[in-house]
């Protein structure tokens, strides 16, 4: 056990080297912040290295920044995974290359390989154990995301499907046929891409998100998703079935079979892919937030808890009454807010910092939060 007289504090630990975790932490160098480190539980971009080998940004790259306008997958001022990549729709791994090449370029201090299992609230500061080292820090942000924790859970049986989160590439899987439960980016996305190696596809959604006609990306699917849909190869390959909620699944011989709420049977050879989303890491510290009805943690305005100040959380879990920060492009939007909390919280003049300026798109989005926010 590590002593108190060994632990190092910190201003602020992010956990997390992800886009969220990096980009706040370009935003705490900017406000001055120099005392923080960045904890990774594997190495920098894990998360989207471990993307399906074929899936990519629905998101588009485009290096605006030289006429004051980011790249929608930019995560700091001045940098651009399109400019670097020269892609416009990354590869999970391309856009980690991106990350790494990004903290490496703005000397974020990084301990990679360091897994946080636990983090308690002691008078002022917060404890952080991780597998070999014990930290204190005035600040914890986490940013550790989604898509390391997929979501098995849902309906009788859904344990025995496999989760698009955990396949390397949709050529290593065998079979002709394919049932997919979920129809929203990741569903398409996977039926798509083995819908262009001939496989035939059932894809289920108890929704209908392919006609939802809401300009929100976060709750209807992408341009990019939609454009897909219309190749020959998916109007070929894949049988849509909208509104069709999964109910159960069962092994039968030969396969599997799964039940929809209408009563209605599907068989298949191989074991359905589940389409529907993350758990998200934000669960594994849940006891340090107020939750809102829909499960999310509850925020301040300044994206902290409401039960353990100190506490900020960043990345695709933030929400703020119906508003959904899921994409890069929204929630680097909040990194400014919670930089110049920290900062305010240090004694630090976070009012004048230019980062402020170059930042002020972030109050387009908060306009729609109400006026109390715009005070932040």
């Amino acid at each position: 056990m590590v002593t108190s007289t060994n632990v190092k504090r910190y201003d602020a630990v992010i956990v997390g080297g992800g886009a969220a975790g990096l980009g706040v932490s370009i935003a705490l160098v900017h406000a001055g912040i120099e005392n923080f480190v960045v904890l990774e539980r594997h190495a920098v971009g894990a998360s989207f290295a471990s993307w399906p080998a074929e899936t990519r940004f629905i998101t588009p790259s485009f290096p605006s920044n030289s006429i004051g306008m980011l790249d929608l997958n930019s995560i700091a001022i001045g940098v651009s995974p399109a400019f670097s990549l020269q892609v416009e729709h990354p590869t999970g791994e391309e856009y980690a290359a991106h990350l790494r090449g990004v903290a490496k370029q703005f000397e974020i201090p990084i301990r990679e390989q360091t897994d946080v299992w636990r983090i308690t609230k002691i008078g002022g500061d917060f404890q952080i154990e991780t597998t070999d080292d014990s930290f204190r820090a005035r600040h914890v942000i986490w940013a550790a995301g989604e898509f390391q924790y997929p979501r098995f859970s849902g309906f009788e049986g859904s344990e025995s499907c496999r989760h698009t989160a955990t396949i390397a590439s949709y050529e290593e899987l065998a079979g002709d046929e394919f049932i997919i439960v979920g129809g929203c980016e990741s569903g398409v996305d996977a039926a798509y891409h083995l819908a262009s190696r001939g496989k035939r596809i059932r894809l289920f959604d108890q929704g209908c998100p392919w006609n939802d006609e809401r300009s929100d990306p976060s709750v209807a699917l992408s341009t990019y998703s939609l454009e897909r849909m219309q190749s020959d190869a998916f109007k070929k390959h894949v049988e849509l079935f909208p509104r069709t909620p999964i109910t159960a699944l069962a092994s039968i011989c030969g396969g599997f079979e799964v039940t929809a709420e209408n009563g209605r049977r599907f068989q298949t050879s191989v074991p359905p892919l589940l389409a529907y989303g993350f758990d998200g890491s934000h669960k594994l510290i849940a006891d340090l937030f107020e939750q809102r009805d829909d499960g999310f943690p509850l925020l301040s305005r300044h994206d902290e808890s409401t039960i353990a100040s100190g506490l900020f959380l960043c990345g695709p879990a933030v929400r703020h009454q119906h508003h959904v920060f899921c994409f890069i492009y929204k929630y680097r939007q909040r990194f400014a807010v919670v930089a110049k909390a920290i900062a305010t919280s240090l004694g630090l003049p976070a009012g004048e910092l230019e980062i402020y300026r170059q930042w002020g798109m972030y109050l387009d989005n908060l306009s729609a939060l109400g006026e109390e926010c715009l005070t932040c």
